[in-house]
């Protein structure tokens, strides 16, 4: 099946879910920083991320997206599951890859800072253009090669992340340090991502409503790659800042949207996402109860 048949029957299925059901969560603005804020135990979150971008030097536009499915599997785990696919003028969509992550928090207790490890396993093409972390010496010239020969290019890497994430009365202050190694040989590249994001106000009304300012959260991450191993540096590599604002619906859904721009001549010069997501709480414990009942 194609791959945009694929994307197309998962949106449907999240629709339908968002229609059937009803659930209230505040969500944090941001795209490429990981907070220490786990996935509820047993809930399931379903989530689209598209991205639309333009290289510099190159009059080829994309437009990539990842489904995403993250699972509280306990109170310190949890896990996510990305399928992702692109499209670049004028060629073909085509499926890109997949990623299975993991973050496990270190301490349970709410600490000023709290420490999470994540450790995801990548295997995705050379056209994977999600960019949901930049290392190394990644630069927009990485998007100016044939696409025909990055689709052809795999990479199975390996990605970790320090995770340093506290909540200071109203804001959200998060660091996340990246090291991620391809495992057919490649040195170990370095990155960073730093966000701080906060809601427009703490005090909910009483009453649901769309519009409310509790329901909104604004943020700005600074995020780049910090070179590889024996060549930690800044210079020759890129950066990006990029504010962003989230919109949590009483129904349950998110929506999210964050233009990045570019910062020196090694960036792109804007990257624009969008996200909408639904929390399904409790599905763990609807699915055994399920299971019980038989």
């Amino acid at each position: 099946m194609p791959f945009r048949h694929v994307i197309a029957c998962l949106s449907i299925s999240a629709f339908c879910i968002v229609l059937a059901g009803a659930a209230s969560a505040q969500e944090w603005p941001y795209f490429i920083t990981y907070t220490h804020h786990m996935e509820e135990p047993g809930s399931l979150e379903i989530e689209m991320e598209p991205v639309v971008g333009a290289p510099k030097g190159g009059a080829r536009h994309f437009v990539s997206s990842s489904v995403e499915l993250e699972y509280g599997v306990n109170g310190w785990w949890t896990s996510e599951l990305y399928l992702d696919g692109e499209r670049t003028s004028p060629e073909s969509t085509a499926f890109t890859g997949y990623r299975l992550e993991n973050r496990f928090r270190l301490l349970m207790k709410e600490h000023a800072v709290n420490p999470v490890l994540y450790v995801e396993y990548e295997d995705i093409t050379g056209a994977d253009k999600i960019f949901k972390e930049v290392v190394g010496f990644d630069s927009f010239r990485d998007l100016l090669e044939p696409e025909s020969d990055l689709r052809h290019e795999k990479k199975r890497e390996i990605e970790t992340k320090l995770i340093l994430s506290g909540d200071v009365r109203d804001w959200n202050v998060a660091g996340n340090m990246i090291a991620e190694k391809n495992l057919n040989g490649d040195p170990i590249e370095f990155g960073y991502a730093l966000g701080v994001s906060r809601p427009l106000v703490l005090a909910a009304s009483p009453d649901p409503c769309s519009f409310c300012p509790e329901n909104f959260s604004l943020g700005v991450e600074l995020y780049g790659g910090l070179g590889e191993w024996r060549n930690v540096t800044t210079a020759g590599t890129s950066h990006y800042i990029a504010p962003s604002v989230a919109w949590s619906l009483p129904n349950g859904v998110t929506l999210k949207f964050s233009p990045s721009f570019g910062l020196n001549a090694n960036s792109n010069r804007a990257l624009v996402r969008f996200g909408v997501s639904y929390e399904i709480p409790a599905i763990g414990s609807r699915f055994n109860n399920t299971r019980t009942n038989r």
